[in-house]
């Protein structure tokens, strides 16, 4: 007996689909590509250029001897290239990113229109004051509403990412303790164990000694641990919240109670932001510095090394460290304070060169305007109810790494319920991409075993997360069932099958060679 599926065509059940090997090595409308140097274009070139008319005399030593060893492609050939390259790529316009820790969701299109305005996508950061008026203004705004929304008093722009924040903070509490006179002896900062590992490497990076603090069996804080550890020796901790099991800091209350007691800065890691903004203000449960990853929390765009925003939110006790620059109104319009005098006489420094990443601005602004504050509290509802959706959904399957208790953006599961099955996390992530999708964040955060942590953001409907329910209930069905080739080999039908990872990190091939005897470099 046959059947029909979604395409029209028989099928048998339970038959195993044969594929016969393609002539092209393309597979349907997705299309076999080379590396663009091993085009056979090497003696033509898609643009005709007029010969110079100097004699680059002028240039001494620095005129090129040799060929420039790049291929030349016509204007069909070079942009066939590249769209076959992004048909290889997973995108979140394509599908769900279920990234735990990353928050990969949609971007609107509004913030790139709004972002490629003139006036914002054109200017230079050496332009005069008088001809930024409306760029300054932007960022005047945006930095109200950042702290309106975590209730704090001031907030610097200019860093780059989250990491490039945590360096800000916990500059900022540097230059406190040292006009304090507290710095040499104030040498350590607290760092749970379910940290992002850039927390203790900022930590180390700006002078500190790193001590860890445990966790309790339920992924918390250990507020007894920490209490132990703090000391007039501690000059701040670093906590995220929601941290990075996914769950709210009960304790945040006493954590910031007993940190402040002790003479320390309390910093907040703030990638996780997006999970609670328009329902909780930082500021209100005693944090100092909390960084605020703007395509976390409001869509801008997010990975392939940036641009990025990381912009800082500081408490009363720390605004006047404040990195320079930042924006000030008076009867004349908008100014930058840049220098470290004036309103300035206690900034630690400047972390840039000039002002931070005005697309990045732009976008995240035309996010809070088009959401308004309604709807940035929905943004941290929905977050919340799809991934408890999830982690219900699956949780009869897979082993939630902590069951008891709704989660808070993210759902996070470990590997007891692959023992006996000989298939690993990675075998499960692999056989993912199979079925179409971005494998979640494995093995991370480090304290749970063979962790897998989802996180579905927002702007993921009910249909796409059933979509995605279905595929991992089957697959993890299909692993209980001891169907171990579906996973050992995964993924069979990606561009790529399965690397040698291990080998990849160590011996990376990151420069292409002409094949021995070929001339092509050379002409």
């Amino acid at each position: 007996m046959s059947t029909m599926n979604t395409v029209g065509r028989p099928t048998t059940p339970n038959a195993v689909e044969t594929r016969p090997a393609t002539l092209t090595g393309g597979r349907g409308l997705l299309q076999n590509e080379a590396l663009i140097f091993e085009g056979d274009g090497w003696g033509k070139t898609g643009v005709d250029l007029p010969e110079p008319r100097g004699d680059a005399s002028d240039l001494g030593d620095l005129v090129r001897r040799d060929p420039i060893g790049l291929p030349g492609l016509s204007e069909p050939e070079t942009m066939r290239h590249y769209v076959r390259l992004s048909q290889k790529n997973h995108a979140i316009d394509l599908a769900i990113y279920p990234l735990g820790s990353c928050t990969m969701k949609h971007n609107p299109r509004l913030n790139e229109k709004m972002a490629r305005l003139p006036g914002f996508s054109d200017i230079h950061p050496l332009q005069p004051i008088s001809t930024v008026q409306g760029a300054l203004e932007l960022m005047d705004q945006l930095s109200h509403w950042l702290t309106t929304l975590t209730g704090m008093p001031a907030v610097a722009l200019s860093p780059k990412a989250g990491a490039h924040g945590e360096l800000c903070g916990l500059m900022a509490i540097r230059a406190a303790h040292e006009a304090s006179g507290q710095h040499e002896k104030r040498r350590k900062v607290l760092v749970p164990t379910s940290a992002h590992g850039t927390n203790p490497a900022t930590a180390a990076f700006v002078g500190y000694t790193v001590v860890e603090v445990a966790q309790t069996d339920d992924g918390r804080v250990d507020v007894a641990d920490l209490a132990s550890k703090l000391g007039d020796d501690v000059a701040a901790i670093m906590v995220t919240n929601p941290n990075t099991c996914g769950l709210f800091e009960r304790d945040i209350l006493e954590i910031s109670r007993l940190t402040h007691e002790a003479g320390a800065y309390f910093y907040c890691d703030g990638a996780n932001f997006n999970a609670i903004v328009g329902r909780v203000r930082p500021g209100d449960l005693g944090v100092d510095a909390m960084h605020i990853n703007l395509h976390k929390t409001f869509s801008t765009p997010h990975g392939g090394g940036g641009p990025g925003a990381g912009p800082v939110v500081l408490s009363e006790a720390l605004a006047p460290f404040a990195p320079a620059p930042w924006v000030v109104s008076g009867t004349d319009g908008y100014r930058l304070i840049e220098r470290e005098e004036d309103e300035a006489v206690q900034a630690f420094g400047r972390l840039c060169a000039f002002q931070g990443q005005m697309g990045m601005y732009t976008r995240a602004l035309s996010y809070m305007m088009s959401h308004g504050s309604d709807g940035l509290r929905q943004v941290a509802e929905d977050a919340v109810l799809n991934a408890n959706y999830i982690k219900a959904r699956l949780s009869d399957l897979m082993s939630a790494a902590f069951p008891d208790g709704p989660c808070m953006h993210e759902a996070l599961f470990d590997d007891e319920w692959l023992k006996g099955t000989d298939v690993t996390t990675l075998d499960f992530a692999k056989a993912m991409i199979d079925e179409g999708f971005h494998p979640m964040t494995m093995y991370f955060p480090l304290v749970v075993h063979g962790a897998m942590l989802i996180e579905p953001t927002e702007t993921e409907s009910k249909a796409e997360l059933d979509r995605f329910i279905h595929a991992m209930r089957a697959l993890a069905t299909a692993a209980k069932a001891g169907d171990v080739d579906r996973f050992k080999g995964a993924p069979f039908h990606a561009p790529m099958k399965r690397l040698d990872e291990t080998r990849a990190a160590r011996a990376p091939k990151l420069r292409w060679t002409a094949p021995e005897g070929s001339n092509l470099a050379a002409e």
